[in-house]
């Protein structure tokens, strides 16, 4: 049996496609074409988010999506353990003089390990982390696409702009990320989403979120993740939001979370009870099916989603939006239900995910 990977990896070399296009025309990072072809969960900050991208990039090139997904589940049930309780464990004849002599083996290691330790021990820092030992200053230029990695103390950042390149230089990993652009020092602390104003031109510029920073030791450097400020989603899929105006004002709403930028969401849907449940993704065509208890649907849109269910209590949402998670519980046992979970415009410029109950 072929594995979803292979068949990701044979059907965009079959159409010729290069994953800059794809990642251009699906918004996918790719980093996560990359793990999907190669099936690397790992780069992935959730299972949710590799689902919803594995349905879109399986869509996007003309494959059964939910077969790829049922590859994708046969092999994560193939590679889970034998369950604790179904081993039977027998001791062998030679159980416990095996135990004691490997008892005895230990402490001769312990013994000879703590002579040599004693006799030739280097102080070491317990807050240690692997860090790059050169001395060279590296450059980083940003593109479309987010950067993640970690920067030292002399490392430069080109941020493109219609006028030109600027260049940003890192002058701080102490306690907070300093950054000295043409408009002076900027600094972003530990756990903090900053936006940034690169150029004085009084709007904000960069996006920068410091995820690791030491307070006693600036050689380590510090974990960022940068981004573009306008790169959160293409122009084409911005202008399609609408504004708050334009929903009709006695339809109910719930706001899920507001923002100053829109990004793509991706919702999970997990079945509790039978239910017949259609949705649409952006302005994609429908998908439709029957869901019974324990299952799920994974789906993720730059916009917005539809959804129309026969039995709404059966189904429990989670909305994952800039890595934050948000449960949703709507309806009642029974009901019919028509929803729109999507991304709106404030006359202010704010940006909102809302649930929409419609007619």
């Amino acid at each position: 049996m072929e594995s979803y990977g292979e068949l990701l990896k044979k059907a965009r070399e079959a159409k010729n496609l290069d994953y800059d296009t794809i990642s251009r025309e699906t918004t996918i990072s790719v980093p996560y074409l990359l793990g999907l072809e190669e099936e690397d969960n790992a780069v992935f900050p959730g299972e949710a988010y590799m689902l919803g991208f594995l349905r879109n990039y399986a869509d996007y090139l003309g494959l059964n999506s939910e077969l790829l997904l049922a590859y994708y589940r046969n092999k994560k049930l193939q590679e889970s353990p034998v369950p604790e309780g179904l081993i039977v464990h027998e001791k062998p004849a030679f159980f416990w003089p095996l135990i004691i002599s490997s008892i005895v083996a230990g402490l001769a290691l312990i013994i000879v390990g703590g002579f040599l330790f004693f006799k030739f021990r280097k102080i070491a820092n317990p807050n240690e982390v692997v860090i790059d030992k050169s001395n060279t200053s590296k450059k980083y230029e940003l593109t479309e696409k987010s950067f993640s990695g970690r920067l030292y103390v002399g490392d430069q950042i080109i941020f493109p702009t219609n006028e030109g390149k600027i260049i940003l230089t890192v002058s701080d990993t102490l306690s907070s990320l300093g950054l000295q652009c043409p408009v002076g020092k900027l600094y972003t602390e530990l756990s903090e989403e900053a936006e940034l104003d690169v150029d004085g031109d009084t709007k904000a510029d960069l996006i920068v979120y410091v995820s690791d920073i030491s307070v006693t030791d600036a050689s380590r450097g510090a974990e960022v993740r940068l981004l573009k400020r306008n790169n959160y989603l293409s122009s084409a899929a911005q202008e399609e939001i609408p504004y708050s105006s334009e929903l009709p004002s006695n339809h109910k709403q719930l706001v899920i979370l507001e923002d100053n930028r829109a990004y793509p969401f991706t919702i999970n849907g997990s079945f509790r009870g039978n239910c017949v449940f259609r949705y649409r993704v952006d302005r994609h065509e429908p998908t439709e099916s029957y869901f019974s208890s324990g299952e799920v649907v994974t789906m993720t849109a730059n916009n917005g989603i539809r959804f129309w269910m026969s039995n709404c209590n059966t189904v429990k949402f989670t909305i994952t939006a800039d890595s934050r998670n948000y449960d949703l519980e709507i309806g009642k046992a029974g009901q019919v239900l028509v929803e729109d979970i999507k991304w709106i415009k404030d006359t202010d410029g704010r940006y909102k995910i809302v649930v929409v109950e419609l007619d």
